[in-house]
């Protein structure tokens, strides 16, 4: 499935589920990474991870432009269509589309390295993602004097 099909099958549900037209772009966005599709507000695009359609089919897909097409309709005639606004759940049962997508399931969140620092007095450890300025902090627990312990 290329963008052409993309557009011309969003432009079908819409019409279909909706009894309104499409008037905007709808394509395949590569660069999404943990969501299906999502809706522009400013430009009333729509974006479709090609992922869902390679690993889980043209159903998925389906479900996704509903989904992105309930955000869609809902923000241009100004009711809410955030995913916590009552329209918004309204049209999603009323359209058969799905509040979340699947998972993908050959994504693997990728842990990141951590910095362990301790406490020279009390020995209290304390875990940062980032490098912080050993000579400004002190210990929580007992104002000691805090150094790198570690690399996690």
């Amino acid at each position: 499935m290329n963008d052409l099909m993309l557009q011309r099958l969003v432009e079908e549900i819409s019409l279909t589920y909706f009894d309104k037209k499409f008037k905007h772009r709808a394509y395949f966005n590569s660069r999404l990474r943990t969501t299906g599709g999502r809706y522009m507000l400013h430009s009333h695009n729509i974006d479709v991870n090609p992922k869902y359609f390679q690993e889980y089919g043209l159903d998925e897909v389906i479900g996704i432009i509903k989904h992105e097409l309930c955000h869609y309709h809902l923000h241009l005639e100004g009711k809410g269509y955030k995913h916590g606004d009552q329209d918004f759940k309204l049209l999603l049962k009323k359209v058969g589309a799905p509040r979340f997508c699947r998972s993908l399931g050959n994504e693997t969140k990728v842990q990141k390295a951590f910095l362990i620092y301790r406490c020279r007095d009390c020995h209290q450890e304390y875990k940062r993602k980032r490098r912080v300025d050993t000579t400004r902090l002190v210990c929580g627990k007992c104002s000691g004097k805090i150094y790198l312990y570690r690399k996690g």
